[in-house]
């Protein structure tokens, strides 16, 4: 962000100068521009210009709420688009930033997971979004079945389009709730992925029905320093009585001092 600073420090305020962005594709995201119109545009061509592979700036108008944890986009300067492909991982992703749940953020992390998975696993990931989770597993490991399931339509469609766009063969994908699709299935799994940080102890009751005998949960939470990690062991205690705590590991911030944190544990 420095050279955007230098090019920018002469024409904006250095309070107004943006100190980071999220980059989705060729899509560039920013949660705070100068309130100026103009000055939005100033900023969104200066890193068109300094960045040949963005193509695209969005300035986030609102926070991730709602049924699908989504949130809303204002275009501000390149191609007015807010559909893009992302990369990471050997993977490759088409999504709509607008119309899909997704973090490049959880980048590393998909891949801890991926590493962990052993040679013909049974995986399920619950809010499987556009595909992320299942396929950058399938990609990375030797999984024998990962098993989807996404209640967004948008990101379900995504998510099948990506599989053929990455030449997935293991995986499979349900449209549905977690809570009416889970108690249909005939199957246990080796692994569980809960990737919902907001709520997702509600869904805990599905994984003992779908999970092995001392089978894995990567179970996702948002917590702050101070309550790390007694709030989240607390929580999965009521659900889980003895399980055993693999690890636990911050994802990221989400807010000053507030954190999305997995907790890897082995069930009873």
């Amino acid at each position: 962000m420095t050279k955007l600073k230098d090019k920018l420090s002469s024409r904006i305020k250095k309070e107004e100068i943006p100190s980071s962005y999220d980059i989705v594709g060729n899509i560039a995201i920013f949660s705070k521009l100068p309130t100026n119109v103009k000055k939005q545009k100033l900023v969104g061509n200066t890193i068109i210009t300094k960045n040949k592979h963005i193509l695209t700036v969005l300035l986030k108008t609102s926070i991730f709420s709602g049924r699908f944890r989504l949130a809303k986009y204002k275009f501000v300067a390149g191609e007015k688009t807010k559909e893009t492909l992302y990369k990471e991982n050997n993977c490759i992703f088409k999504l709509d930033v607008e119309k899909c749940y997704f973090s490049p953020r959880l980048s590393n992390e998909r891949m801890r997971i991926a590493k962990q998975v052993k040679k013909n696993e049974k995986i399920l990931v619950m809010f499987s979004g556009v595909g992320v989770y299942p396929i950058v597993i399938a990609k990375n490991s030797n999984a024998k079945e990962i098993l989807g399931i996404e209640m967004n339509k948008i990101a379900y469609n995504y998510a099948e389009y990506n599989l053929k766009l990455n030449k997935i063969q293991n995986v499979r994908l349900i449209c549905g709730d977690v809570k009416k699709e889970i108690p249909k299935l005939k199957v246990k799994f080796d692994r569980v992925l809960m990737p919902l940080p907001k709520g997702a102890n509600k869904y805990l009751d599905m994984v003992k029905i779908c999970l092995k005998k001392k089978g894995i949960l990567h179970y996702y939470d948002f917590l702050r320093e101070e309550e790390l990690p007694q709030k989240g062991l607390e929580k999965l205690n009521l659900a889980f009585p003895g399980f055993k705590l693999l690890n636990y590991n911050k994802c990221g911030n989400i807010a000053p001092g507030k954190f999305r944190v997995c907790f890897d544990i082995q069930v009873k």
